[in-house]
Formats: C-alpha cells, sequence, structure tokens
C-alpha cells in the first residue's frame, strides 16, 4: 500500500470524566508523536476505553482538552475526525456487505469520493492482506479475517492519527503478524498511533512508548526499559540442588539476596544486581557442594514493573470504563 508521509499527533490535556460520583478518567495528560506507537496500559477499569472514546470524539470530556493533528476538539469535531482513525474493540462491520462494500462505506464516510473509495479500498485489502477475499460477505470471514477488516476501515482513509482499542483480541498468529504489521507501516509513514492492549507482550515488541495508568490517572510513562528500571525490580534466580548446599555459599557476591524464604531446603531463589552475576553464582553453587539439578533466570519484564508500580496484575476483577 502506497502511503502519503503524515506529519501529526495526539494530544491530550488535563482530562477529566466522571461518571456519577465516579472518576474514570482523572488530570490525564500525554502526547503522541508523528511516526510513534504507543502503549495504553492499565487494569480494568482503569479508565482506558473512557480516554480512548474522549479522543475519539465519541464522548465530551468534562474537562480538558483534545487535540489530533493540533485541531481542537472543541472548535472544529469535524475536522479532527477527518484526521482520525478509531478501531474499536468491538468489531463494527456490516455482515452482509462484502469486505469491499464495507470498507467503501467507511471510505465515504470519510469523505472520500466513489472513485477514490474504490481505489483507497483496493489498497488497504491488500495491505491487511484480503484482496482475494474483497467481494466475500463478511459473514464468511473467520475471526481473524474480520479483525485484520475492522483495522481496515479505520485506516481506510489515511488517518494523521489511529486509535486502537485492543486490536489482536482472540486473532490467529498470522492475522496478529498481519497486523502488526500494518501498524509498523502506518507509524513509518508517520502517523500516530495509540495503542491499547493487555498484552503486555505486544507492547515489548511494537511500542516506542507506553503509558501506564490506574485509577484515570498517569502512573508512568516511558520506554519498556525505562518502565522496568521504574518497577525497580531485578533480575531472579532459581536453583534446585540435589541436597541442601551449605550456609552462606552466596555471600561473596554484592547485592545478592534471597528473593523469598524457601520452603524446600534444596531450592533457592536469589534476588540479584544484574544478570553477570548468573555464570558466578553457578561457580559458587557447585563449589557449595549441593549438587545442581536444574536452574532458571528471570530476567524482570514490563509485568514485573506493572505490578510494581500499581500493586496489582494487568487484568483485574473490575469492569472496563
Amino acid at each position: 500500500m502506497d502511503v502519503v508521509r503524515i506529519c501529526s499527533s495526539i494530544e491530550a490535556a488535563h482530562l477529566r470524566k466522571s461518571y456519577g460520583a465516579r472518576v474514570a478518567v482523572d488530570d490525564l495528560s500525554f502526547s503522541v508523536k508523528a511516526g510513534e506507537v504507543v502503549g495504553l496500559l492499565g487494569p480494568n477499569g482503569a479508565g482506558k476505553t473512557t480516554t480512548l472514546s474522549m479522543l475519539a470524539t465519541l464522548i465530551a470530556p468534562d474537562s480538558g482538552e483534545v487535540r489530533i493533528a493540533g485541531i481542537d476538539s472543541r472548535v472544529a469535531p469535524d475536522d479532527l475526525r477527518r484526521k482520525l482513525g478509531f478501531v474499536p474493540q468491538s468489531i463494527a462491520l456490516y455482515p452482509p456487505l462484502s469486505a469491499f462494500q464495507n470498507l467503501e462505506v467507511f471510505a465515504q464516510i470519510h469523505g472520500l469520493t466513489r472513485r477514490s473509495a474504490e481505489a483507497r479500498c483496493i489498497e488497504t485489502l491488500e495491505a491487511v492482506g484480503l484482496r482475494d477475499r474483497a467481494d466475500d460477505p463478511v459473514w464468511t470471514l473467520s475471526g481473524g479475517m474480520k479483525r485484520r477488516l475492522n483495522l481496515a476501515c479505520g485506516m481506510v482513509h489515511r488517518p494523521a492519527a489511529l486509535l486502537l482499542d485492543e486490536p489482536t483480541v482472540g486473532v490467529d498468529p498470522q492475522s496478529r503478524e498481519s497486523i502488526f504489521l500494518t501498524i509498523r507501516a502506518l507509524a513509518d509513514a508517520g502517523a500516530a498511533m495509540l495503542y491499547s492492549t493487555h498484552y503486555m507482550e505486544e507492547v515489548e515488541r511494537m511500542c516506542d512508548r507506553a503509558l501506564l495508568i490506574d485509577g484515570g490517572k498517569l502512573i508512568a510513562q516511558g520506554t519498556v526499559a525505562e518502565l522496568i528500571e521504574l518497577g525497580g525490580r531485578h533480575p531472579r534466580m532459581e536453583i534446585t540442588f540435589a541436597k541442601p548446599p551449605r550456609p552462606g555459599w552466596y555471600d561473596g557476591l554484592p547485592g545478592v539476596k534471597e528473593a523469598a524464604p524457601a520452603s524446600i531446603k534444596t531450592k533457592v531463589a536469589l534476588e540479584l544486581t544484574n544478570l553477570r552475576q548468573v555464570s558466578e553464582l553457578l561457580e559458587l553453587a557447585h563449589n557449595a557442594g549441593g549438587q545442581q539439578v536444574e536452574f532458571a533466570v528471570h530476567s524482570p519484564n514490563l509485568s514485573d514493573a506493572f505490578i510494581a508500580l500499581t500493586g496489582h496484575a494487568l487484568r483485574g476483577a473490575t469492569t472496563e470504563i
């Protein structure tokens, strides 16, 4: 798909939204630069969907500002919508219509002429790997194909900014890879992308930065490496011995300490200061007379940082708002 070099951004300033006494989004400010893919992370109920809905002008904030490509949503909402693409979590397609007809509807909604829409629809179907299914009714497509078509409907008008709400939920690996490649191509063309997901590995792979929100507030932001560092977690190593090693066998290594009290005397869990200490620990363990049976090393990741910074795992028990 040929793409036009785009310069744009997503800007949210002091957004606030309440539902009665419940504050869903509380003084939230952030920006996404042109060419960036920024992950939006938070447990259920953190305010991610409300945030995306305000950015997409589906709901109005109680206070604060939204700008897309420099356009203020309060001043020129129609102009803003023409610059914006939105891919909702719920598949928003017309099942009786063909894949091509669905794209054509969305292209014309965004102001493309019928002639321009025809060429753009073919290009977009090619980009998401559905060119050969253009004439098939949507109800005949697989779940992964519907997800790809859902993405295509949000990008057919070549938006300057794209909001994605869990675009890979329930898709097969092939469709997920296709979605990743399409998103990266749009970002490389200069689009600003805000990517809401529950999958940490997607953020680690796809996103240039991530925003971590909880209770409607921005808790932290930065690259994956920066967030892991903010979380303060260290590498961990677990060693299983055939028989208990002698006490204090690892005392010579600075910063190494027991990560958790051992419930089994032949298993030791240690927190390290860095991964370079692994080989030294293995040598000390060998000399401790415990006869190693197995060992495992865990490097801190985004999931660890998330738990450290919010106090709970990504998927919570509350309903998302």
